[in-house]
């Protein structure tokens, strides 16, 4: 069955289209343990750790040099050197550097995964393969330890790249099962349940890591158990998605095998060609790179400021983080409820004028205060998942009929290609006044900047020239 723009439409039976979209919520809820667990938090904690001590081990081995122990004169996660591929640097500074090459692998490899998912009726294969592709990838990080940083940095590529191709995959199946008035609904509540589930693995994940004694287990050997629960739980919701899911896309060629990626290079030559014919819709998309940037910056940082500017300890920015996951929640469902009296458009610029309320209280913060960083992280909680999931939908609807994935992986890539402006911005103004409440104020400048570039967007205009049908609230 077709839609009015020629694309494939939901399924016109209320409990069928339900189903599906009960089922598409779960691979919100299966894949954040990833991004929230691996990355966020026991990524960041664990493998520089792992470098550090083969890098002290090696010294051991081939003599004295400055790097020395936790209880020497040096700190031994940047005095301790370790080296790949010629290149020699910190052994603190593995994670940035990391992050910074996984952003750049997927950038080659996402847009021409969302060619291939558009240009196949297999797109629950393809999101299959690469969540448990990623998935897979999180749980073989248990055997990450003695040294072995090399293989994390392997795994962390892999699970970085199935993350990533699955996103794109999952959100292009967002037109195939809402209709243009269900969508702002339906991504709220699939980003708001997504939130949950990595709150609910990370306080699971948590209580074990902080009581591992009690289990009798090393802090290291909690860490690599918390890596394995993530990949199972990401394996193991994502099936009910796989089941639930159903395909509708028509594919746009015959091919097979090695034939398929060619094919899917030439689609993605075709669809940045033809994009320009959609200047609407990159506008949109513009504006969007604009604050998600700021958005993600603010998260990262947030624990950097709290423990450098407020001085508080672990604890408390543990407990900050799932108070975000928590509250993100209500927020993400929220959002759904006010777009669908005033419209997504409407509903993104009150959230990032939230924003701008909330980095402003940020600011104010005083040094020790628990309860006034507590409420600035439940602010940011009401408008961290549903800002991101109404942008998701509300560009749903500018995306020409068939190109979804390919549209979506522009957006993915976008997102992770500007991603380090914020946090530039932020080191930089940090460095020159010597204090990140000035730096943390800075950020306002791309949310002022995003709000007014989506307030100048006619995005009626945009969805009939992606030869959309509008929806009733906009």
């Amino acid at each position: 069955m077709s839609s009015v723009s020629g694309g494939p439409a939901p399924a016109a039976d209320v409990r069928q289209r339900r189903r599906e979209q009960h089922g598409w919520y779960f691979y919100d809820w299966a894949n954040s343990t990833f991004y929230t667990s691996v990355i966020t938090v026991f990524g960041a904690l664990y493998m520089s750790t792992v470098a550090a001590e083969d890098a002290r081990a090696d010294v051991a081995r081939n003599g004295p040099t400055p790097c020395v122990g936790p209880d020497g004169t040096s700190d031994y996660l940047h005095d301790c050197d370790i080296g790949l591929f010629g290149l020699t640097f910190p052994a603190g500074s593995l994670w940035g550097y990391l992050l910074a090459a996984a952003t750049v692998v997927q950038v080659l490899v996402l847009p021409v995964t969302g060619a291939i998912a558009d240009r196949s009726q297999y797109k629950k294969r393809i999101l299959g393969f690469f969540a448990f592709l990623g998935s897979a990838a999180s749980a073989l990080l248990f055997f990450v330890a003695d040294g072995r940083w090399e293989l994390g940095v392997v795994l962390y590529m892999v699970g970085n790249i199935g993350y990533g191709a699955s996103l794109v995959t999952y959100y292009s199946f967002l037109p195939d099962i809402a209709s243009p008035d269900e969508r702002d609904d339906v991504s709220s509540k699939g980003w708001a349940f997504g939130y949950l589930g990595g709150g609910v693995a990370l306080a699971l994940q948590l209580a074990f890591y902080l009581g591992h004694e009690s289990f009798g287990v090393s802090e290291s050997m909690a860490v690599r158990i918390c890596f394995v629960s993530s990949g199972v739980w990401w394996a193991l919701f994502t099936l009910i998605p796989l089941r639930r899911l159903r395909e509708r896309q028509p594919p746009h060629g015959t091919e097979h095998g090695v034939s398929v990626v060619r094919a899917g290079f030439t689609e993605l030559r075709n669809t940045v060609r033809h994009a320009r014919a959609f200047p609407l819709t990159l506008a949109f998309l513009g504006a969007y790179l604009v604050y998600t940037d700021g958005i993600s910056t603010v998260v990262a940082v947030s624990a950097q400021y709290g423990k450098e500017e407020l001085r508080f300890d672990n604890e408390v920015l543990i407990a900050t983080i799932l108070v975000i996951q928590f509250v993100a929640y209500v927020g993400g469902v929220t959002h759904g409820l006010v777009a669908r009296r005033v419209g997504a458009k409407k509903t993104i610029l009150g959230s990032l004028v939230v924003w701008m309320c909330v980095l402003g209280g940020a600011y104010f913060i005083e040094v020790g205060a628990q309860l006034q960083f507590y409420a600035v992280a439940a602010g940011i909680g009401l408008v961290l998942g549903g800002t991101n999931a109404l942008s998701r939908s509300l560009y749903s609807q500018m995306i020409p009929a068939g190109k979804e994935a390919q549209y979506y992986s522009l957006y993915e890539v976008g997102e992770r290609g500007t991603s380090w402006l914020g946090p530039l911005l932020f080191a930089a103004v940090g460095q020159a006044t010597g204090s990140f409440r000035y730096a943390i104020i800075a950020l306002l400048v791309f949310f002022v900047v995003g709000f007014v570039l989506v307030a100048l967007i006619p995005v009626r205009r945009a969805i009939a020239a992606a030869g959309n049908p509008e929806p009733s609230v906009l």
